[in-house]
Parts: structure tokens; sequence; C-alpha cells
């Protein structure tokens, strides 16, 4: 952020109309300043002052979009270091390589199973997003012929991969609206690079031998212009890697060093004899601020712990996942099935959903606004007690649903069954196990 809050104060209309969800156009400033609110709230600011703060509110990674439609990869756009400072916002995208001296078929049979890594996770569904075709100087013919096909009939946002100019014009023609990663600009096709860039509105990829040489370029391309670009330092050590990346964001957030204010690509195909190898670099790409990674290969033993690890990294320390407050039906209940209570915490409600949905057991699945907590964390903090569940348990409806009186608690929270046969008098509180995975057996014999 270049301004300060009274800065920004200075040039909003001074209204204090409340439209931007907080009563002063000072607090907005604040927010502004603290990056805890967007310009477009505000809908009285003029074009002038719009100019002046869209550009002192920019994030000091610039974000950008690889691809078009519901499978374009967002990445950039950070603010922090550390991710326990505020969160870090648009997750690393993973990609697979293409090469134009494949056959076709074994292209589709690629593409077909690379497709099929995805993976159901705490309600969310994650899969890689992209896929790199690299030229390797079979011609304009070969590489737009294999843009085509990957185009036409997979949902992965492309990156064309060539240091030809002539090749990159090919790739780009071959698939029109699809806005692919140009990879790439080096200091001896950067003009030609560029001008590609520019016409077809891509995001354009620098590599330069070292940091050094990659600022030059990134101010070259810069003031050709190009606002969309993408870091590789030309590091392949993992130790090199690991300095390039640090300093990049280091430089980017601490020093206001916009030649570096872009995300990063590490190839790592280009880093590693094997794809175990490999995806060691990813793990430290997803760890230490790469914005895409690309490998050789997908295959579900290195690519979902890698997921996995993006998924953990990228996730808001400061806001948990959670499912809806309410009341869920797993395997089709009826009015004398059994009641189930637990938290409103993601992962909870995912293991135990699941859980039960294995049993078979037709069950009612009462979801309880934790704030996010898991049940024993909920607990200890005092929103997971008799009192409160009592309270949910009345107005949830779940008495309307159901003929008998019983309900199941958590075997984490057994110490609330006494406050909460007196919350609820004329029901019976069972404990249930306190493990999950007990539960299949557990209603199994409430038979």
């Amino acid at each position: 952020m270049g301004l300060t809050g009274i800065q920004i104060f200075k040039l909003l209309p001074k209204t204090n109309c409340g439209e931007c969800g907080v009563p002063t156009c000072l607090a907005f400033a604040m927010n502004l300043a603290g990056g805890k609110a967007e310009l477009a709230s505000c809908p009285y600011v003029s074009e002038e002052a719009k100019a002046q703060l869209a550009e002192a509110s920019a994030p000091p990674i610039r974000p950008l979009t690889i691809g078009a439609g519901d499978h374009a990869l967002k990445t950039g756009g950070e603010t922090v270091l550390f991710r326990h400072e505020k969160t870090f916002f648009n997750p690393t995208g993973f990609g697979a390589l293409l090469t134009t001296d494949m056959e076709a078929d074994t292209v589709s049979a690629k593409l077909r199973k690379w497709d099929t890594y995805q993976y159901e996770r705490v309600g969310l569904n994650l899969r890689p997003e992209l896929v790199a075709i690299k030229d390797l100087g079979g011609g304009a013919g070969k590489f737009s012929a294999l843009v085509k096909q990957v185009f036409d009939t997979s949902n992965f946002s492309l990156i064309l991969i060539s240091d030809d100019p002539e090749v990159m014009k090919a790739g780009l023609a071959a698939c029109p609206g699809g806005r692919p990663l140009l990879y790439g600009a080096t200091k001896d096709n950067a003009e030609a690079m560029a001008g590609l860039a520019k016409e077809a509105n891509c995001p354009l990829a620098v590599q330069g031998e070292n940091l050094d040489e990659l600022i030059a370029l990134s101010n070259k391309l810069t003031q050709a212009g190009l606002k969309d670009l993408v870091l590789d330092s030309g590091a392949r050590s993992f130790k090199k890697v690991l300095e390039d990346q640090v300093a990049i964001r280091r430089a980017a957030l601490s020093q206001k060093e916009k030649a570096l204010g872009f995300p990063t690509i590490l190839p790592a195909f280009e880093m590693a004899k094997d794809l175990e190898t490999e995806t060691l670099f990813g793990a430290l790409g997803v760890a230490k601020y790469a914005g895409i990674v690309l490998f050789s290969d997908f295959e579900g033993e290195t690519l979902f712990p890698l997921l996995l690890e993006r998924l953990n990294i990228y996730t808001d320390p400061q806001r948990p996942m959670t499912v809806t407050q309410g009341i869920y039906e797993i395997n089709g209940p009826d009015e004398n099935s059994p009641v189930c209570i637990t938290s409103n915490f993601s992962l909870t409600y995912f293991i135990v959903s699941g859980e039960i949905e294995s049993s078979r057991i037709p069950t009612w699945l009462c979801i309880m606004d934790t704030e996010g907590l898991s049940v024993m964390t909920a607990w200890a903090a005092g929103k997971f007690v008799g009192d409160a569940v009592g309270i949910f348990i009345k107005k949830s409806g779940i008495a309307d649903k159901v003929k008998h009186r019983e309900l199941i608690i958590p075997g984490y929270a057994a110490a609330i069954a006494g406050d909460l046969e007196e919350e609820l008098p004329g029901w019976t509180i069972k404990v249930g196990p306190r493990e999950a995975a007990h539960l299949p057996k557990y209603l199994r014999e409430l038979k």
C-alpha cells in the first residue's frame, strides 16, 4: 500500500453515505489502507481519485489470470510474506507437460488420465489446473496441432512453451480466446514475445539467467506496456530455487521492487530426472511462494499430497472452514432414524458424515454453528455446551422429523450430557464414540 489511511481519505468524496459497508469515509479509508476493503465498494469516488487509489491499493504481487471460463487459474495478488500475518490468496497452480514429439493417441490418454485426478476434500474439489505444451523444434505445424488438440478436448488452461516467436504465434492461433500463458521471453526474443502477448492480451513468462537479468527484462517489458508477467529466475537447483523464491517475494513486499512484483513459475521438469524429485520441488514451490509449478507428468501418489499441502497453506488461518448449520439427511432417514449432532468445522462434518454414510444406517445429522471449531475446542470455548446445544435442538426442527426423543452426542462432549438433559426435558441423551471411525459399529448396535 503506497498511501496511508489519511492520504486515502483526502481522495474520497467524504459523503459518509455508508454504502461501502462502514459508516464513515474515514473508516473506509482505514480499511483500504489495511487491505480490508476494495475501492469498488465506494460508488461516488471520482475517476481521477480512482486512478490514484487503484495504483496505491494494488497488491504488491500483481494478480493475473491464465485461461478463460470456469477453469481459469488466478495467481498472484499476494500481500504478505507469512500466511499467519493475514492469508495467501491464490493457490499455486499445478501443470503437467506435453511435448510435440508425442503421438496424438498418447496425448489423449494422458489428458484422460489427468482429468481423473480430482479429489473431494472438506467439500472442495481438489484438482490440477494446467497443461504445458512444449515445442521441441518440430515447427509451427506440430506445435499448433498439439495446442489445438489439447484446447479442443480438455478443460485445462494452457501454457505454451517456445522460444521461437513464429512457433508461439501458431500456437496462439490454435487456441482462440484461451488466454494461455506464453512461456517465454528471454533477452534474445523479448521484443517479439512482448508483441505477441500484447496483441493477444495474454500473460507472458519472463526468464532470466539470474535475478539481475530478470529485473532488467521485467523493467523492459513493463515499460513496453505489459502488465501481466510471470517470473522465472532461471534457478534449477534446490538451494538456488529456495533463495530466489524468498528473495523475489521479500523484494516485492518489503522493498517495493515493482520489477519483481509478479507471480513466479517453477519448471520442476527441468530441475529433476524423476517425478518423485520433481514433487519435492513442487512441495517447496507451494510452501515458498510459487504461483505455478510444472511437472513432467501427474500421478496420483505424487499429486495428491501436493494438493493437500496447497489446501492447508492457502486456507485462511484466521477463518476455519465451516459448513452451514442445519439438519443433514444421510442414507435416507425416516421418523425412526437416529439423531446425531456435531460441530460445523468442515473436517469434522465430512469425517462424521462419511462414517455414517459408510454404515448404511439412515441417520439425521444435526450440524451446530460453533464458529468453525472442532467439538473439543468448541466445548472448551463454551460454544458446544449443554444450554447452547439444547437451544439449537429446540429451534432446529428435528423434533418434527422424528417420533423418538433420543440424541447422540460426540464422545468428546460427554461432559455436557447432564446439562443437556435438563435443557431438553423428555429427551434421552446418548454418548456416542469419541472417534468417528467407531460410529458405524455404534449405529449398527443401536438397532
